[in-house]
């Protein structure tokens, strides 16, 4: 979610932050945000888009996603799942199209006008925001909190120098109690792999598509900026990150469905992505994942 544009469609803390008052005063039900368990991967996951591998076919799948505000349902399928070992995190999407559309070809160009699938990465003096269309091109920003800025040490870092720094209030959700963030949109996530797969054609509205599927690595080394708090890298058995999940769309599904085009894997309540307290609860477990209990889905949208 775009947080220049104020009605632009773009777009961890690992505790449940609550506010200076001791209340719960975040837009989205604390009783409702995801809860996830994260398994080992044992084999090479490689990095092709096409959800192929016996580890995906096993991991857990997310819930349908719904709609950020209201949280009803959406009229296509996307599903996300995480995987992980020592090098990398590994996120995957797989997202029902039936009209696959992509414009921007370039790093770092406007994704979020584009029909895409964002990530987002919360520690707790920073987090990471990462856009992805069907060319598989992407937008990142890193978000530092200024009330901990100096603190946490990443004022001193290069990456975070002030002149290379954007303020940053939020977008539906301006009153956040930690106050402002300053947003470095220039950052590349080093060592950050990305694949796309389209069952389709894109840009071709004489066929009908299946959809698209994402494969993503985040190597955790490179995680450093999220992990001012001490976390470990990679993480232990039982560790808890904040992580979020969304499929953003030029359209909405025609009236008297009310689709604000946003679409989440836990709803935030208001049009606003960047709240970790809304993230989901990612829960890693060293336990590996059984390829043996994987089974094919017959289609998305029954998985």
């Amino acid at each position: 979610m775009n947080p220049l544009l104020p009605l632009a469609v773009a777009l961890g803390a690992c505790w449940p932050t609550l506010a200076q008052n001791g209340g719960w005063n975040f837009p989205c039900p604390s009783n409702e945000i995801a809860r996830y368990t994260a398994f080992r991967v044992t084999e090479p996951i490689h990095i092709d888009g096409k959800l192929n591998e016996p580890a995906w076919k096993a991991a857990p799948t997310s819930p349908r996603f719904v709609d950020i505000i209201t949280g009803q349902p959406v009229i296509h399928d996307t599903r996300a799942a995480v995987l992980w070992d020592d090098q990398y995190l590994y996120v995957s999407y797989r997202v029902e199209e039936p009209f696959v559309h992509a414009k921007f070809t370039n790093h770092n160009d406007f994704i979020y006008q584009d029909n895409d699938v964002e990530c987002f990465i919360a520690g707790r003096d920073a987090y990471y925001e990462f856009e992805i269309n069907a060319f598989n091109t992407c937008y990142e920003v890193f978000f530092v909190w200024e009330d901990t800025f100096e603190r946490s040490g990443l004022s001193k870092l290069p990456e975070f120098e002030r002149a290379k720094l954007v303020p940053f209030n939020g977008v539906g959700f301006t009153n956040h109690f930690r106050g402002r963030r300053l947003g470095n949109f220039n950052h590349a996530f080093p060592g950050l792999k990305t694949a796309v797969h389209v069952d389709g054609t894109i840009n071709n509205d004489a066929d009908r598509d299946g959809g698209w599927t994402v494969e993503l690595a985040f190597p955790w080394k490179s995680m450093k900026w999220l992990a001012t708090d001490g976390r470990a890298l990679p993480p232990k058995e039982g560790d808890v990150w904040r992580m979020d999940f969304s499929r953003f769309n030029t359209y909405k599904e025609a009236p008297p469905a009310n689709d604000s085009g946003g679409w989440f894997w836990t709803r935030h309540g208001v049009w606003d992505s960047h709240i970790p307290e809304c993230f989901a609860y990612i829960t890693f477990s060293t336990n590996t994942v059984q390829p043996s209990k994987a089974r094919e889905p017959k289609s998305w949208s029954n998985r």
